[in-house]
């Protein structure tokens, strides 16, 4: 009932909050911790008397201003955990703000594991699944495609639960963050599995020849591109029986290849090459030989998350598989005509078609080409040259990665964009969990 509930966690204030990268800055009016979804109601109606607009935001991990909040920003740390399991048939509930890396050892006790996962586990599940987060391999779809049930507050304080026969579960789960606040969400999981890694330098251009065979024929198959070099970096993940034999990096490697060389190593010479542009090709070929050589079998989480503390920006775009060789070789070309130096490397994946109506990868198979650019560099010019190049192949932008298009633009690639605005208007009448972004991509 409205009213009915206090709030255990507020702070009050127009302190600044940043995402991850630093790319985004918001002052809120509020910050609301909600720990229960009773809570989050409190939250929605409180907001619905002053008159102000919510937000809620997880790990702030979206390079988009998707999570900007300029009226009362919920913070999810206080809805974290395993709400209930049932190990018969694989699924779980989960409370929103539960971090990624927190759900393996929620899952273990019931011999289950989340189905694929991307290379970060710093987000939140409610963001991850909001945003249309992925992973790679052709057999598995985006993080979203193992939501089987999903429970959100809408705009008028009412709490909604969208079940696996709801059809408006496809709208609902990639969300934007435009329907309400998600408090709670139901996943099908697999069973337990380990996964046999192989990373490894091969030649670029043998790489692109051979990238869509296999992607067909391994189970989880990623590539980086250091610009400047002919060198791709492949990592190749085979699924493997839980109780199989488990060889994983030892301590040493871990703290040499991951943390010395990956973050600390290349965190100096990213600072390095944005005082000094001229050096950056040299920089990039010896952070190609040095990136990938090695392989191990581990449990799948440890095998598919890596760390990243080298912050940095990001716009990443969907294209068709078959697209990808010819993406990647028009990038290289406009590389080498604008004379970017560009010290971050390219990722490309696949996934397989879903029937999420916001999805980058709705009803095709897709490949995905991610840019980056270090921290402290500006990326517009380059992230807009991608665009073009992305756009011309048919591309959709990662909702929570950086991109400039408009609803006209987004209208024209998604199929259901119609469907999902009516169940908005239906959740969220006034536009309580309206921003900038949201204006942007969905229109009034």
């Amino acid at each position: 009932m409205k009213g009915a509930h206090t709030l255990r966690g507020l702070t009050r204030g127009r302190s600044a909050w940043h995402n991850w990268s630093g790319s985004v800055t918001a002052r809120p009016v509020r910050v609301d911790r909600p720990w229960s979804q009773d809570e989050v109601v409190s939250v929605i109606h409180r907001a619905r008397e002053q008159g102000l607009r919510v937000k809620a935001v997880g790990a702030g991990h979206s390079f988009s201003p998707i999570a900007h909040a300029p009226g009362v920003q919920v913070d999810l740390t206080g809805l974290t955990g395993l709400v209930a399991a049932d190990a018969t048939r694989g699924q779980v509930t989960l409370r929103a703000g539960t971090p990624l890396h927190a759900i393996p050892a929620l899952l273990a006790p019931h011999g289950l594991a989340m189905a694929n996962l991307g290379d970060i586990d710093r987000q939140t599940i409610s963001g991850a699944v909001s945003t249309g987060t992925h992973g790679t391999g052709l057999g598995h779809g985006g993080l979203a495609t193992q939501v089987v049930g999903l429970s959100l507050v809408d705009g008028t304080g009412q709490l909604r639960t969208f079940t696996q026969e709801d059809p408006e579960l496809r709208g609902a789960v990639i969300g934007l963050g435009a329907l309400g606040v998600v408090t709670e969400v139901t996943l099908q999981c697999v069973g337990a599995f380990a996964l046999h890694a192989v990373e490894r330098p091969e030649p670029l251009e043998h790489v692109l020849e051979t990238f869509v065979e296999r992607c067909q024929s391994e189970d989880h198959l990623e590539f980086y591109w250091f610009p400047h070099t002919g060198t791709a970096s492949t990592k190749t993940n085979t699924r493997l029986p839980a109780d199989s034999p488990l060889a994983p990096l030892s301590r040493r490697q871990r703290v040499l290849d991951d943390e010395l060389l990956a973050n600390g190593a290349y965190a100096a010479t990213c600072r390095v090459g944005a005082q000094l542009p001229f050096i950056v090709p040299t920089l990039n070929r010896v952070a190609a030989s040095l990136y990938g050589d090695r392989s191990f079998t581990d449990r799948s989480d440890r095998v598919f998350a890596t760390s990243r503390r080298v912050r940095f920006h990001e716009t990443e775009w969907a294209v068709e598989l078959e697209a990808v060789p010819t993406v990647q070789r028009e990038i290289e070309a406009m590389i080498r005509r604008h004379d970017f130096r560009v010290s971050f490397p390219l990722e490309f994946r696949a996934a397989a078609p879903d029937d999420l109506w916001l999805s980058t990868a709705h009803e095709r198979t897709t490949g995905y080409v991610a840019a980056h650019r270090f921290a402290r560099e500006d990326p517009t010019e380059y992230f807009r040259a991608v665009r073009d190049i992305a756009l011309a192949h048919g591309g959709r932008p990662h909702w929570g990665k950086m991109h400039d298009l408009d609803h006209a633009s987004l209208a024209a690639r998604y199929r259901r964009m119609d469907d999902f605005l009516q169940l908005r208007d239906r959740l969220d009448p006034d536009r309580l969990f309206g921003n900038d972004y949201l204006t942007r991509v969905l229109g009034a």
